[in-house]
């Protein structure tokens, strides 16, 4: 088996990599990035397939609608635990057995899920469903080390697409099987995909030599020492972290705000919107390309100002008819989340230049912030709903955006990559 070239720790416990260009050269096949891309796009999907099923589910297993309501909540805070605590490891030990025995994990996990026959049993599963689907967090950083630097924005990108892809598109899929199929089928269809993967990560990944030999407790504990000693690493979180509050305080109240008058449109229509976001999705290998070529600051700062400008048009809704303003809905949702990933991806880019032995560290850092950014804007965008109405909504996402933006045009922000 083919293996990543060995590292020299350094100082802080982490490790400057001296790979050689055949190391580095070799792995790049169209196949294994595909592999990559799959393999994340398939592991962060399992963190949403069940809630468009929730209803049917709920029914099948005699549960009430605030218990299955916790069986999404339980995924996502498996998936937060799953960061903080297990994302560190792939700097400690090889990626390729971490991704192996997440994959056979999340494999069973999804089996129990699927045979599970009352909420208890289901909300378990789901919680080591969210704890395993962080392979996904594993992968990206296994695909940053992979990638030649001149290539690295481009590859993360490309890895990128099918993360964002498996997000966007596992409401959609579940829906279907879970209407023609039932829920259990769904579950059991994923268990089986993840499978796939895990075989065809043991055939085609190859192995990462550890970057450092901290302890876990240590290991954990450098994620504040990293988060201190790099400033770039704190503007990418906080700036990121910034977009995500606007990001989930426009898609967790779009249903309800589509529910009520003038629109009177269901959970479906709700559900074709996030389709848009495939734009963002698709384009994220292009914000990679532009990071290669122009710098990461600059898509950062592109990116940030698109998406403020978005959040910032819907306000306008009132000046249209209703079909104007579903028409200004989708413009906008495809800008933001155009904005949203492209940041994303040049600020994993800035991200995985820092410390190349702390990686998975880096990288965890970058999505704690986003994740907090993610549950802060939910919460803050039902709140704004309620008491003052969409058109609160989208102040809320406007200042938040335009607040990332002033952390990317700070005096110094280029300086600090």
């Amino acid at each position: 088996m083919n293996t990543i070239p060995k590292t020299h720790t350094s100082g802080a416990g982490t490790a400057t990599a001296h790979p050689t260009a055949h190391g580095h050269a070799h792995g790049l096949s169209g196949s294994l990035i595909l592999l990559l891309a799959t393999g994340a796009g398939l592991a962060v999907a399992s963190l949403y397939y069940s809630q468009p099923m929730l209803g049917v589910l709920a029914d099948d297993i005699g549960a009430s609608e605030r218990a299955v309501g916790m069986v999404p909540m339980a995924t996502q805070l498996g998936y937060a635990l799953g960061i903080l605590l297990l994302a560190p490891l792939g700097d400690r030990y090889d990626r390729r057995r971490i991704i192996l025995i997440k994959a056979a994990i999340l494999t069973a996990a999804l089996l129990l899920a699927g045979a599970a026959s009352g909420v208890g049993a289901l909300l378990g599963a789901s919680l080591a469903i969210g704890l395993t689907a962080t392979l996904a967090q594993d992968i990206v950083p296994a695909a940053a080390t992979l990638a030649p630097e001149q290539h690295r924005g481009r590859i993360v990108g490309t890895v990128m697409t099918g993360l964002l892809l498996g997000i966007l598109l596992s409401r959609v899929v579940a829906g279907f099987v879970a209407e023609h199929f039932g829920w259990r089928a769904m579950f059991v269809a994923a268990s089986a995909s993840i499978a796939a993967i895990g075989v065809a990560a043991w055939r085609g990944l190859p192995r990462f030599h550890p970057t450092t030999h901290l302890s876990y407790g240590a290991l954990l504990g450098s994620l504040r020492t990293l988060f201190n000693k790099h400033g770039a690493l704190r503007r990418a979180a906080l700036a990121q972290g910034l977009l995500a509050i606007g990001f989930s305080a426009f898609w967790s109240t779009l249903a309800v705000m589509l529910h009520g008058a003038p629109f009177h449109l269901g959970s479906a229509a709700a559900g074709a919107f996030g389709l848009a976001g495939a734009a963002g999705a698709l384009a994220a290998p292009l914000a990679g390309r532009i990071a290669d070529r122009k710098g990461p600051e600059l898509v950062t700062r592109l990116g940030v100002g698109l998406a403020t400008l978005s959040f910032a048009a819907m306000a306008l809704s009132p000046w249209f008819s209703t079909q104007g303003q579903l028409v200004l809905l989708a413009l906008a949702a495809i800008g933001f989340d155009l904005g949203v990933q492209a940041t994303l991806v040049a600020h994993q880019s800035i991200v995985y230049g820092i410390e190349p032995g702390a990686r998975s560290r880096l990288n965890a850092v970058l999505f704690v912030g986003m994740f907090i950014g993610m549950a802060a804007g939910a919460a803050l965008g039902s709140l704004a709903l309620a008491q003052w109405g969409w058109i609160a909504v989208v102040a809320l996402a406007t200042v938040s955006s335009a607040l990332a933006l002033v952390v990317r045009m700070w005096p110094g922000a280029a300086k600090a990559h």
